[in-house]
């Protein structure tokens, strides 16, 4: 007799027990090195960790400061601070110790876990009270588990494109309904599907994408930081099944010169997303593995994830190209003026509302999340995003999103990668800066090139008129590319507004 769902526990330290107790053998995790993590050793570790965190005097409502990579110790803290009745705050590795002390102090933390201190990064430094990088040998038992529901689970940040990143508060509630809803509870006579997670644990994608497989009884390969011919090494090591890829990881694999002779014939399922694809780069991919089923996912940090998905089907029609799907059941979508929350028609761009039960965050009203994303619905329902309401350029007046420029200018023979961004301008409020990497060969465009390439595709107030080459784009961990940063860069590189700039 297996143990219940963890849906039916509260507490999503409890997605362990099931595959631990009737399967321990089964494996959780599998490192880079090849080192195997069984269920049930992850799950004694689990206990271990919460024991820990206990003798350190974790309680319930509190909040573990957790900077690490993904692996045994993020994921068993992550449950044992669940486990307690307590929440991780999953912070980012990479920051700097102010930063780690920002987001500590904003999440409530008083107790920190994490790895060797490196670079300018250190986290004992960032918090007042103990900083743990392993589980103590004196521990005693794991306290019995506490209640959950209602109670936080664990705290996500936004990415931060403007100003500090936000905390986003997850309650067991809703991350217990979000497994729940889109995968099935672990079974002993299902044979467990190997993914391969290689974007970080503290974003949204790679935590929740973990959490599903761990619900599911699955294995996950982890490579904790990623490289592309890493990366084709253990797809075709563990005969890995299933991915989730942000778009400029596809464009680095596709680029990788042992790309075309390894052995990616196992993959049946490539999800992407948490950045803008090109459609060129995914139809490489689908070339590159004819075997596997893509789904482009949409969604964000408060909403746990996609709400919309374009599947594997819809990737082989043309009029999708650029959409990002259809939404996903128990969840609504209103596209609508931002201006005065009035619904928009069909076909119109506006800001996109969205109500479900795994919305979380601070944002939310009257059940609604306001998203800040721009998007617009075609007459069958399929959602084409049209970029952040609060990347809008607004020249003179005129308002767009910067997506429109770069969808152009992506298909200019010499631009290889494009960003598109505001930049401060005393005469216009702003003007339309872009940033360009060559083609490798390729001679540069001149603005006035560049404005009669789009001239006739775009209106005159989206030509670009601050134009500068850059070798690469400065893309974060999670490849995004910050609109800050972007209009930072445009505006560094420039010495001058162009000419052009005084076209109307």
């Amino acid at each position: 007799m297996t143990t219940p769902p963890a849906a039916a526990t509260g507490n999503i330290a409890s997605i362990l027990d099931a595959a631990a107790a009737t399967d321990p053998e089964r494996p959780a995790l599998i490192l880079e090195d090849g080192t195997v993590w069984t269920y049930a050793m992850l799950h004694a570790h689990v206990d271990e960790w919460a024991a820990t965190l206990a003798d350190a005097g974790v309680a319930p409502g509190d909040r573990v400061a957790l900077a690490d990579w993904a692996g045994p110790r993020s994921t068993a803290v992550t449950l044992a601070a669940a486990h307690l009745g307590a929440a991780t705050a999953q912070i980012n590795p990479l920051l700097t110790t102010g930063e780690l002390r920002a987001l500590a102090e904003i999440a409530g933390a008083s107790v920190g876990v994490g790895g060797a201190v490196t670079g300018d990064s250190d986290l004992g430094a960032a918090i007042a009270g103990a900083v743990l990088t392993q589980p103590a040998a004196t521990a005693g038992s794991a306290p019995p588990r506490a209640p959950g529901g209602p109670a936080d689970s664990l705290v996500l940040f936004t990415s931060g494109t403007t100003g500090l990143p936000k905390p986003v508060a997850v309650s067991h509630d809703a991350l217990l309904a979000r497994l729940s809803a889109y995968r099935p509870a672990f079974s002993p006579q299902r044979p467990p599907n190997v993914a391969l997670m290689c974007v970080p644990s503290f974003h949204v994608g790679g935590m929740v994408g973990l959490l599903l497989n761990l619900y599911a009884g699955d294995t996950t390969v982890i490579q904790a930081r990623f490289d592309p011919g890493r990366w084709l090494a253990l797809v075709a090591r563990h005969q890995v099944r299933s991915a989730f890829l942000v778009p400029t990881m596809i464009a680095r694999i596709l680029d990788h010169p042992d790309c075309a002779a390894t052995d990616t014939s196992s993959l049946v399922a490539v999800s992407y997303g948490a950045a803008a694809a090109p459609v060129e780069l995914i139809t490489r991919a689908m070339a590159a593995w004819p075997q596997a089923g893509f789904a482009n996912v949409f969604g964000q940090t408060e909403t746990l994830g996609a709400y919309t998905t374009l599947g594997a089907a819809d990737h082989h029609d043309p009029t999708r190209a650029g959409s990002v799907g259809r939404v996903l059941p128990g969840v609504e979508v209103r596209v609508v003026n931002p201006d005065d929350g009035r619904e928009v028609t069909t076909g119109d761009v506006g800001e996109l509302w969205v109500r479900s039960a795994q919305t979380v965050g601070d944002g939310v009203t009257d059940g609604w999340l306001h998203t800040g994303d721009l998007g617009r619905f075609d007459a069958d329902g399929y959602l084409f995003p049209m970029g952040r309401l609060s990347d809008t350029i607004n020249r003179g007046g005129e308002k767009f999103g910067p997506s429109e420029v770069v969808a152009v200018l992506r298909d200019h023979p010499a631009i290889d990668d494009v960003a598109v961004a505001g930049v401060s301008d005393p005469e216009m409020g702003e003007r339309v800066g872009v940033a360009i990497v060559l083609v490798d060969g390729a001679s540069a465009p001149t603005t006035a090139e560049l404005r009669a390439w789009c001239r006739g595709r775009l209106a005159p107030f989206k030509l670009p008129e601050v134009v500068v080459v850059v070798d690469a784009l400065p893309y974060n961990e999670l490849g995004k590319l910050p609109r800050r940063v972007a209009a930072r860069l445009i505006a560094d590189r420039a010495a001058q507004v162009p000419s052009a700039a005084g076209a109307p």
